[in-house]
């Protein structure tokens, strides 16, 4: 038996007791000739051992050194000492006799939880930083928020089914990992971006509450919300509307927040639809934990001569509590931080609503006391407020209105990560125009059913703007957690749906046949949702990256640099697979 406890079970109840223990040796304290402390760690926490006179002589020839493996045999004793920082504080082991398991080299960063290594070294030797604290806890929280789920599905009656990974490339989304196949030569498969087409299939062959907690696979560029690989929660139901779909995954959230953060909410979950959300936070997953809506002030705004409102497609401005007295020098850092590449505005116009009710702009030349009061009682501001106003191309403007109103929310402390505001995102477009390949898109996917009253108008080309989709999504502290929508069913109007993204008959028919043929064997209405499990657990871990909530993440490159993947491989792979590599 290598041990009896754990090192982060003993406490002052097991005081006199004989224990064997197994870890890693965390830090060595030698106080003097005799005495040594050694913190040992595993798992499930540290505790302290002491190593006294009767082994002075056998650590002089085997010294232990940080992450050696070694078993301790001894006594459980009261600490003169005690840490109140760690649950085995009150306690410590006398050891009577240890053995060294295994040695370990110096590791190239320290393994506590304010390490020395940065991301890179600290990715290369992953398996090292997996045993600091503060990533055990991450990976035990997503343990923990998978348990949830899973128990909660299971009680709701829905039966988990395994989906194939080696699947048929159908690139309509993200583009696809593909795998050659070395029996069938020159052909591939693909690694799935989601199990949609098998989940609806599920439903057709009478599986009426799937779920399954899945690996996806996306050939994306990188971001700290995005891995080439990550999981879903994937879920879908029968005979069901979009009501039916939100209440069970509104009720499975709250369990989840229930379980994990001891958060009940009380309340139904917030709705807001599409058009709102653009029009009031300037984007489709609103930061609901501050007001500070985006107000269209192109009517107060064009008119008065100057140019730069009056020759704009949108004029919009963001009313900013409290920040009347920002200096002349903390504004032009806003006005520079609006005009960085990645917001792309070319200035920023602001009006100060001093304490005594008096208006005060940047572009007094234009506007005069009247004019701006205008502004103000738009934006609903007063006095000790300030008033933030971008303006140029509409799309462009209002993003770049959403990013600002989200900065001012993070230096004003607005956004604190402890305080958790859902709401779900309702009545999406259907349909978006890709500019560059000058065609309608689907905005979720080719599955995603129209609002009943609008199917009609899905026969005229000109109409396509105004369909709203059966589609849904939650939204969790201005990040997506998750979404769904109501799925055709019937092969004619899926058909339609095809043919509106341009796609031929027999285009169709290759992709999807075996989609179109099962919705002519009785196909029952259905629908679902698939959460982002990684960045739900980040959401819940108060963390702004997955990657701390992954095993074995990528780099932000994609490249796995512990494993050295992904890397070439021998000519004789390549001839059993019938490839050849292009040399540039």
């Amino acid at each position: 038996m290598y041990r009896s406890h754990t090192c982060g079970e003993l406490r002052m109840e097991h005081v006199g007791q004989p224990v064997t223990l197994a870890g890693w040796v965390q830090t060595v304290r030698k106080l003097h000739a005799n005495m040594t402390f050694v913190d040992l760690r595993d798992r499930y926490g540290i505790t302290q051992i002491l190593l006294g006179e009767s082994l002075s002589a056998q650590l002089e020839a085997q010294p232990l050194g940080r992450e050696f493996v070694i078993q301790v045999k001894g006594t459980v004793s009261e600490r003169t000492a005690k840490n109140p920082n760690i649950p085995t504080g009150d306690i410590e082991i006398i050891v009577s006799e240890f053995k060294i398991l295994n040695s370990s080299k110096t590791p190239p960063f320290t393994i506590q939880d304010d390490t020395d290594g940065g991301d890179e070294l600290r990715m290369k030797y992953r398996y090292l930083d997996l045993r600091r604290n503060i990533v055990k806890q991450n990976l035990t929280l997503r343990y923990r928020v998978n348990r949830a789920a899973r128990n909660f599905l299971d009680s709701r009656g829905f039966m988990e089914v395994e989906t194939p990974y080696l699947i048929k490339s159908t690139p309509e989304g993200a583009r696809d990992f593909v795998v050659p196949s070395r029996m069938n030569p020159n052909q591939f498969y693909a690694l799935p971006q989601s199990p949609q087409t098998f989940k609806q299939l599920l439903m057709v062959s009478g599986y009426d509450r799937y779920y399954q907690i899945v690996k996806c696979f996306r050939d994306e560029d990188l971001r700290a919300d995005r891995q080439p690989e990550f999981t879903q929660i994937d879920c879908e139901m029968s005979f069901v509307d979009q009501e039916d779909v939100l209440g069970n995954f509104e009720e499975m959230t709250k369990h989840i927040f229930r379980e994990i953060k001891g958060i009940e909410f009380n309340e139904p979950f917030p709705r807001m639809t599409w058009d709102d959300a653009m029009k009031y936070y300037g984007n489709d997953k609103p930061d609901i934990r501050f007001e500070m809506k985006l107000v269209d002030l192109g009517e107060v705004g064009r008119g008065n001569g100057f140019k730069v409102f009056d020759d704009a497609e949108l004029v919009v401005g963001i009313n900013v509590s409290g920040c009347s007295e920002y200096t002349r020098k903390q504004l032009d850092e806003l006005t520079e931080w609006v005009k960085r590449p990645q917001i792309g505005m070319n200035g920023l116009v602001y009006i100060k609503h001093n304490t005594d009710g008096s208006l005060k702009s940047s572009v007094d030349k234009f506007f005069n006391e009247q004019a701006l009061k205008l502004f103000a009682d738009q934006c609903q501001s007063q006095p000790g407020d300030l008033i933030l106003i971008l303006a140029g191309k509409e799309e462009r403007t209002r993003k770049a209105m959403s990013e600002l109103r989200l900065e001012m929310g993070e230096r004003l402390g607005l956004r604190n990560k402890d305080v958790y505001k859902p709401l779900w995102v309702i009545d999406f477009p259907l349909f978006e125009y890709a500019e560059e390949e000058n065609r309608w898109v689907a905005r979720h996917h080719p599955f995603t059913a129209p609002k009943p009253e609008h199917i009609h108008l899905m026969d005229d080309l000109s109409q396509y703007a105004k369909i709203k989709a059966n589609a849904y999504d939650i939204v969790l502290n201005g990040t997506e957690i998750g979404g769904g929508s109501i799925r055709i069913f019937q092969r004619d109007l899926q058909e339609k749906m095809f043919s509106a993204l341009g796609m031929s008959k027999e285009e169709a028919d290759h992709k999807f046949g075996f989609l179109l043929g099962a919705f002519e064997y009785g196909a029952p209405p259905h629908g679902g949702i698939a959460f982002g499990f990684d960045r739900f657990c980040s959401l819940l871990g108060g963390s702004e990256t997955i990657r701390d909530f992954i095993a074995f993440p990528k780099n932000n490159s994609g490249r796995d640099v512990m494993l050295d993947a992904p890397s070439s491989i021998d000519q004789v792979q390549l001839d059993e697979l019938a490839l050849s590599l292009v040399k540039k």
